[in-house]
């Protein structure tokens, strides 16, 4: 079940997204003595990392990190890399961070990327994912129509146009052409298999695969449907991102910072 959280603001929105996720790193720490987490990007995250990397109450020292995805082929230092971005708004903020494992989209061998980062991944059960919605319903860069069933941490995947289109919209470049066609992304099941989701999606444009999440049927062809099917995710909207809905009820806060 999807419990949603409606805001007049992306900042608002942004800041409660990150009290809620800060609450569960901080639970896990004090229950385990570690907390592991898998970090989004896209525009969506900015507000959320920069209240996230601002609380002082969490021992980043305790936490590890991991990417939730990559292009492939982007070098690290181009405008558009996921690890520039992660560098810029989170890494490079936190000072005492455990351990961060970055996606190298730039691998020679693919492959060889892809066991890397699944050892490392099967080695660390996720506490807390922090994820967005794109505009096409994706779930990380599980595009229509995903893949509901491996059970692999990371995966190679093909963008679709309307995947890709985002990202020049967004500005990360400048024409389609430019957009890479593949990527490296967590799978669905295994961000089914975080401990709590934490979802963060703002602006009008997501509005109409914000409905589809909330008030349609789980399908592959909005992947992020299967959202309903988490017994603790937290979905966080502006008022733009959720002016296509048919109902707001209210939000449940208080209840969200005592679980």
């Amino acid at each position: 079940m999807i419990k949603t959280h409606y805001f007049a603001t992306k900042v608002d929105s942004g800041a409660a997204a990150a009290a809620a996720g800060a609450g569960a790193i901080k639970r896990a720490i004090a229950q385990r003595g570690r907390a592991n987490v898998v970090i989004a990007t896209g525009a969506s995250q900015f507000e959320m990392l920069a209240a996230l990397t601002a609380d002082p109450s969490i021992d980043w020292s305790r936490v590890t990190a991991f990417h939730l995805d990559e292009y492939v082929g982007i070098a690290s230092t181009a405008k558009a890399s996921f690890r520039r971005y992660l560098r810029e708004r989170f890494t490079e903020k936190l000072a005492d961070l455990g351990a961060f494992h970055f996606i190298e989209g730039d691998a020679e061998n693919v492959q060889s990327e892809l066991d890397r980062l699944n050892v490392l991944l099967d080695q660390h059960p996720i506490d807390v994912t922090f994820a967005g919605i794109g505009e096409n319903g994706y779930l990380a860069f599980n595009d229509p129509p995903a893949d509901f069933d491996s059970t692999v941490g990371y995966h190679r995947v093909i963008l679709d146009e309307a995947c890709r289109v985002q990202q020049v919209r967004e500005g990360w470049f400048r024409d389609l052409a430019s957009v890479p066609t593949e990527a490296i992304s967590i799978t669905v099941q295994r961000i089914m298999s975080s401990g709590m989701l934490v979802v963060t999606v703002s602006d009008e444009r997501k509005a109409d695969a914000v409905k589809n999440v909330l008030e349609g049927p789980v399908s592959n062809l909005c992947p992020a449907s299967i959202l309903q099917r988490h017994g603790a995710c937290h979905l966080f909207l502006d008022q733009a991102a959720a002016s296509r809905l048919a109902a707001r009820p209210g939000s449940d806060l208080a209840s969200l910072k005592a679980s």
